[in-house]
């Protein structure tokens, strides 16, 4: 079953989905900005986020209050086109006016492990994100965290060097540090997502299981059932 708190909605379209996604991640912001000042965001990696910040760069906000976090990276070159920091970089924070000391990216060329150590030390463990952003993989997986795979769930990021995709090594939020946070969204799409979201509602032990929130869990789909 999901979560108690989750809240499953399913669109006739990709532009809908993504309309609304927007909508949910703007209300969230403004949420945060007047209880505190500030809105940490944790973007998703992969194709999952790229039409969300198409959007969020014709937004016309001010950004300057958002702090954003990535829930993993790839062991590439800073300017790899198959970074997550370079396509959020490329595609939206150069067009907008975030601050560049708050976006915080994963130094994933420095090695899965230098790089974990290094975004360890980044992040707050005593404070909460307000929202996490992820996909879901057709197998299951969450960030760079694969099915039978282990993690050290005490860290807030660990050290990726099997992963089943290329490239093998990769740096991921933990389980437990993505769930150190008031909100998820889940954008969800394609059919053969089916399986994997039918796992999530059973038994199967994946690791979207381990994912939790303080808040509520916003589970977007289409096109998948």
């Amino acid at each position: 079953m999901f979560p108690k708190n989750s809240v499953f909605l399913s669109f006739d379209s990709q532009d809908g989905l993504e309309k609304n996604a927007i909508q949910f991640i703007l209300k969230q912001a403004n949420a945060a900005i007047i209880k505190k000042g500030s809105f940490s965001l944790v973007l998703s990696g992969g194709n999952t986020p790229v039409g969300l910040y198409k959007l969020l760069a014709k937004e016309k906000i001010d950004f300057k209050k958002w702090h954003i976090y990535f829930g993993d990276e790839r062991c590439l070159p800073i300017d790899h086109l198959d970074r997550n920091s370079y396509v959020a970089e490329s595609i939206w924070l150069s067009k907008v006016n975030i601050l560049k000391s708050h976006i915080h990216i994963i130094p994933a060329e420095l090695g899965s492990k230098e790089g974990a150590l290094k975004y360890e030390k980044i992040l707050n463990k005593n404070e909460n994100f307000d929202l996490v952003i992820l996909g879901l993989g057709d197998d299951g997986h969450i960030a760079s965290l694969f099915p039978n795979d282990n993690w050290d769930n005490s860290k807030q990021v660990v050290s990726i060097t099997n992963s089943p995709k290329p490239p093998n090594h990769r740096i991921s939020l933990s389980p437990s540090r993505l769930s150190s946070t008031e909100n998820v969204l889940f954008l969800i799409s394609g059919k053969n997502k089916l399986d994997a979201l039918n796992q999530w509602k059973g038994d199967d032990d994946i690791p979207v299981k381990l994912i939790s929130a303080k808040n509520q869990i916003m589970i977007m789909t289409f096109n998948v059932i």
